[in-house]
């Protein structure tokens, strides 16, 4: 499915990007013939120039008579232009008839005025000009002229091979380019369908141990001749226990689902970090996760306040300290302290409990991931705790980390953005 994914990625960017590059290609060589075109009429018209300035309207006789001898290739007084490159050049008068030629393919009467004109001939391609030729503001006749455009083609036709083995050159790198980027923009959807797929399996593992345990304790419920009750109130505990563990489940799944990305501006409240972790060194000081250990918290004497919601950093706040305190051995230490650093408020909590193995760590904040499952089942854990403090403290725009030295102690750090 993904490799299908990235060719098709990788095939609609190459199509696309081939038709740019090809019509830019094609602009690129129209303007190149436009060049080419232009800086041929420039010689042309220069040449035609030097021939329409020798042309003199002279008095004989009383009579003005134009003196066709001196202008180059058409009169017999003067030395042929060197290089000339003329195919033929002629002169007409100013009723359009043709008076004096050089070369052939010249008609008998002019059919144009002015202007540049492109023809083919049995052999080659010829770019003409037509020049209307004034003496004192009058009109005296026309000058045409034509030269082959050989020169042009060559040049063209060497851009064209230049292009024909760039652009294919280009599509390949194109491609390859495609295809990369087509991994490249594949590489998060894959993890997040790995993610996915990985977060079912684990959610359903953990889902169907508990229905089963319900099941069998129903059944034997339902098949069980005792009247003892007793054992029957056994049997409900369980169901209930079970059950209860089911639901935290579901709901932390749920929360999970709830708060992706940042909260909204509504919901975020000024919340007093003091306040509300003396609200909680109270609340601990008769948690029984807490009575076999120093808990100590350390809190500033002036007021840190940021923007969020209370319940929700309460919640990331306690799920910490339970693992702190879950993970202490008796007469251990759990510190939390607050303080700020530059323009963020710093909430750490330090334990010099088990720890955690350096393979580990990568993973802590992922959900499901317990690192001794064995004791997390004793606990009660289904290894979402961190993955939930994780996504609060995300959800508030924060950001937080976790130090750790096996068999020495954790320290597990919240920043959030000052007010």
């Amino acid at each position: 499915m993904f490799n299908r994914s990235r060719r098709n990625l990788a095939s609609w960017f190459t199509l696309a990007m081939g038709s740019i590059l090809i019509g830019f290609a094609a602009i690129v060589y129209y303007l190149e013939v436009l060049d080419e075109l232009e800086a041929l009429d420039r010689l042309l018209y220069k040449k035609i120039s030097v021939m329409a300035a020798n042309v003199k309207l002279e008095m004989h006789n009383g009579e003005q008579q134009l003196d066709l001898e001196h202008v180059p290739l058409l009169g017999s007084r003067v030395q042929p232009l060197p290089d000339s490159e003329l195919v033929y050049a002629g002169w007409y008068d100013e009723q359009k008839q043709l008076v004096q030629f050089f070369g052939g393919l010249m008609s008998d009467r002019l059919a144009i005025s002015s202007g540049f004109d492109t023809i083919k001939t049995d052999s080659i391609w010829l770019r003409q000009i037509t020049l209307p030729v004034y003496q004192h503001g009058v009109l005296i006749g026309y000058l045409q002229a034509a030269m082959p455009m050989t020169s042009a083609e060559s040049a063209l036709a060497e851009f064209r091979m230049v292009l024909a083995i760039s652009v294919p050159i280009t599509l390949g790198v194109v491609a390859l380019t495609g295809w990369w980027l087509g991994g490249l923009a594949m590489q998060p959807i894959r993890q997040s369908y790995d993610y996915l797929q990985r977060f079912t399996a684990d959610a359903s593992h953990e889902l169907r141990s508990p229905l089963t345990a319900i099941i069998s304790n129903a059944q034997y419920g339902f098949l069980s001749k005792s009247t003892d009750s007793d054992v029957q109130r056994q049997r409900f505990h369980k169901i209930f226990d079970i059950a209860k563990s089911m639901s935290t489940l579901v709901n932390d799944l749920l929360f999970l689902a709830r708060y992706q990305g940042k909260l909204p501006t509504e919901f975020l409240q000024e919340v007093n970090l003091n306040k509300l972790l003396f609200q909680i060194k109270e609340d601990y000081a008769t948690h029984p996760d807490a009575q076999h250990l120093s808990l100590i918290f350390t809190l500033p004497n002036n007021s840190i306040n940021v923007l969020g919601d209370a319940n929700l950093l309460r919640q990331a706040i306690t799920n910490l300290l339970n693992n702190a305190c879950k993970y202490t051995p008796a007469d251990g230490l759990v510190n939390l302290e607050l303080f700020t650093q530059s323009h963020w408020a710093v909430i750490q909590v330090i334990d010099n409990g088990v720890g955690i193995p350096e393979d580990d760590l990568p993973h802590i904040f992922e959900r499901f991931y317990r690192v001794d499952k064995k004791r997390s089942r004793k606990t009660g854990g289904f290894g979402l705790g961190l993955s939930i403090v994780q996504q609060i403290v995300q959800s508030h725009g924060g950001k937080i980390s976790i130090k750790s030295i096996f068999n020495q102690g954790t320290t597990l750090q919240i920043v959030l953005p000052l007010k």
